[in-house]
């Protein structure tokens, strides 16, 4: 058996879970398990359909076709078959990303398609779709010096404080060959996220442990026309449709009844942290330049210290 923590949650798993980092056993009973199961291809009780997923009361089963079928139950448990003779390890992504993307909307979770890395005790977020640039940046950060948080997905709980907190997640990063050879990242590559894929698993330099007050939310956008570079904060409303857009598996939180819960987190995100656009070109050498704009921003949100 295996042990993690994703996004918070203490996890038993009977797979291991490639690009995840595991834990010694800790006392106590894990907050979700993990196991191989049939999973019926019918829901007879559900109230929703979809093309390869159904939902019932605390019940969402879902396929990946010809690689996976998971019944996800009352935010706890995630079964878990192989079909078409797929090896484990290329139905493990599928796993720890929708599997418990969706585990985490069942426990009412406020979940962004993002990265994350620690600057000055808080957590900075990335979001934008597949392929925007969040997990490179957030290595480009890490080689700059700053911790990484999470990778692909977060989790953001609401407290009684009143602030947005972003939970601990012993997540690798993913990236390209093209990312780990610009970034001299070699060194640390483990795993590949699919066999015959090109994108592999990059174990960061620390791991975070405790969950961190978020600070400020950047949502990636290439600079095109008439988008010109740098950083902005768009108003309120927009800011809010922003992070509604960047959910995680955002159809879901329509099917699954949480438009009001992510209105809600997006009011706070505005409000106690902030919700800014970064656009920049897809070009490598830029990275520097990028960074340095951040930092900069960071100054004047109280994150690092004005320059002596």
């Amino acid at each position: 058996m295996y042990r993690y923590v994703i996004s918070g949650l203490s996890v038993l798993s009977d797979l291991e879970l490639p690009g995840l980092i595991a834990l010694p056993d800790p006392a106590g009973t894990p907050d979700v398990r993990l196991h191989a199961q049939a999973v019926a291809t019918d829901l007879p009780e559900a109230t929703e359909r979809g093309p390869n997923w159904q939902i019932a009361p605390d019940r969402f089963t879902i396929e990946v076709p010809g690689v996976v079928r998971m019944a996800i139950s009352d935010g706890r448990d995630i079964a878990y078959e192989l079909l078409d003779g797929t090896m484990p390890e290329d139905a493990a992504i599928f796993l720890s990303g929708t599997g418990f993307g969706i585990l985490l909307h069942q426990r009412g979770r406020i979940v962004l398609h993002a990265s994350a890395v620690r600057v000055n005790g808080h957590a900075v977020l990335f979001c934008g779709q597949s392929g925007a640039g969040k997990s490179t940046l957030a290595a480009a950060l890490v080689e700059a010096g700053y911790d990484l948080v999470t990778d692909d997905f977060c989790g953001i709980a609401l407290r009684d404080d009143g602030l947005p907190w972003v939970e601990p997640d012993g997540r690798q990063l993913k990236l390209w060959q093209v990312s780990i050879d610009r970034l001299s990242l070699a060194d640390r590559t483990t795993a590949p996220v699919r066999t015959q894929l090109e994108k592999f698993y990059v174990e960061p330099r620390t791991v975070i442990s405790s969950a961190l007050p978020l600070a400020a939310v950047y949502v990636l956008r290439e600079a095109r026309p008439p988008d010109a570079p740098g950083i902005e904060r768009p108003n309120i409303v927009d800011g809010a449709l922003l992070i509604r857009r960047n959910a995680y598996r955002p159809q879901m939180v329509e099917r699954m009844g949480q438009e009001a819960l992510y209105f809600q987190a997006a009011a706070t995100i505005n409000q106690r942290a902030g919700v800014f656009t970064l656009t920049r070109a897809m070009d490598f050498n830029q990275f520097p330049e990028v960074i340095g704009w951040l930092e900069s921003h960071w100054r004047t949100l109280g994150l690092l210290e004005q320059p002596g």
